[in-house]
């Protein structure tokens, strides 16, 4: 499971960093249609406070869950069902909350972030 944990934690990096990388290539887009500079300015920081919290989300929520952080997990949580919740008509974000979900709501998660023994397998002889 930890390996799940860590390619959760991997992918929420890499969804922050490719939401950078649209909001710049937003940015530029919206800047080259804008005339006036005050207006391009407005354009920008408006983008700016609507999408820089959920870019720093992803990243903290990544950087969490590889250093197994209790807070990590439900941030994770969070972030999957607002994948699921608002962006399902993207497949790839879809699947991410898809993924997190399943994996912070598995039992093995659970205890690894508790900080506990995860339970024994089925079969597995003690």
């Amino acid at each position: 499971m930890k390996t799940h944990i860590k390619i959760v934690g991997w992918l929420w990096i890499a969804n922050g960093a490719f939401g950078i990388l649209m909001a710049i290539i937003g940015l530029i887009i919206a800047n080259l249609n804008i005339p006036g500079a005050q207006d391009a300015i407005l354009v920008t920081v408006g983008s700016l406070c609507v999408f820089l919290p959920g870019i720093i989300a992803d990243f903290v929520a990544g950087y969490g869950l590889l250093q197994y952080k209790s807070w990590a997990r439900i941030l994770a949580i969070i972030l999957g069902i607002f994948n699921l919740a608002f962006l399902c008509w993207l497949i790839l974000p879809a699947i991410l909350g898809i993924y997190t979900l399943i994996i912070m709501f598995n039992e093995e998660t659970v205890a690894l972030f508790k900080g506990e023994a995860p339970p024994a397998e089925m079969g597995e002889v003690s």
